[in-house]
């Protein structure tokens, strides 16, 4: 029988990108920060993000095997989610704590919640903020054998003086992957150009966390100051990687840019007002929770029914 014959339920388009296809992207999309997380840190850096890996695609392995559920570890978004989680933790971290990251982001946070796309807030993010409140004395030590003493946000936020090239290059202290500003940065073109991701999200989410700078960061519009927030902790890898993250964003077009803005005042709030100098992991996760709500109030109204016709 010809194809044309045949019927079958919605949708009859389908897009020939996989979700394996975006995962992998991005896992790509992560070795420039990843690689010069190893080249700034060494060793420890390389092993604790093996384990971190490693534990992620176990964990989710396990589970579905153990639920008799299929296995989905082929679609890399357990490698997404374990990379990332390793990449926002300290090279100074003991390998348990990988371990323990990833078992939470993994089977907490996405498959008891349903697996992907169920999960309500990202994964890797949840994990750390759990890392951060249960482990916190070696969640933020940022000392090794290459960099020793505060980060560079940490000083900036006691008003002190900070090295900006440094600060962009990635020759500084911080957790593995959020040190270089430049090679973020390189990753997220290749997801830009690929169409993987776009700028609604980390525009407005950068936009209006540089205004709220401007505006309460007590130095007015002082370039070097904005600069140096925007090179300093987490906020590239933020906005670029786990902002954009397709499940815990809003689906409307005007709802992530609602969600960006949100996004960027939190971010803000927290590293000028909180004691901490950073802020991009709560800041993203609360966003987490508002999604339902952004997207109840900037869904479009049909036709017929207050919408507008096309």
């Amino acid at each position: 029988m010809s194809d044309l014959m045949k019927v079958s339920s919605n949708p009859h388009i389908r897009s020939k990108v996989t979700t394996s296809n975006i995962m992998l992207a991005v896992v790509i999309a992560l070795l420039p920060a990843a690689g010069f997380g190893i080249y700034n840190f060494g060793l420890d850096a390389l092993i604790l993000i093996l384990i971190t890996v490693a534990t992620t695609v176990l964990t989710e392995y396990l589970y579905e095997l153990a639920m008799h559920k299929k296995v989905t570890i082929g679609d890399f978004s357990a490698v997404v989610t374990g990379l990332l989680l390793a990449l926002n933790l300290p090279s100074s971290a003991p390998w348990w704590i990988g371990v323990i990251g990833g078992i939470f982001a993994i089977l907490v946070v996405k498959m008891l919640f349903g697996g992907l796309g169920q999960n309500f807030m990202n994964p890797a993010l949840g994990a750390r903020c759990f890392l951060l409140i249960s482990y916190t004395s070696i969640m933020c030590n940022f000392e090794c054998d290459a960099y020793s003493g505060a980060t560079p946000l940490a000083s900036l936020k006691a008003g002190e003086e900070v090295n900006l090239l440094n600060m962009v290059i990635g020759k500084t202290g911080g957790t593995i992957g959020e040190t270089s500003m430049i090679a973020i940065i390189i990753g997220a073109c290749f997801l830009l150009l690929l169409g993987i991701i776009d700028l609604k999200v980390p525009g407005s989410y950068l936009l209006s966390f540089i205004l709220f700078l401007i505006l309460f960061g007590g130095h007015g519009f002082d370039p070097v100051f904005i600069s140096a927030h925007l090179a300093g902790g987490g906020l590239m890898l933020g906005a670029f990687f786990m902002a954009t993250d397709y499940v815990t964003r809003p689906v409307t077009k005007k709802g992530q840019y609602v969600y960006g803005i949100v996004l960027g005042l939190l971010t803000g709030i927290f590293r000028i007002f909180g004691p901490s100098a950073e802020g991009v992991s709560y800041a993203i996760i609360l966003g987490n929770l508002l999604v339902p709500l952004i997207e109840k109030l900037t869904m479009p109204k049909a036709f017929g029914k207050g919408g507008e016709r096309a």
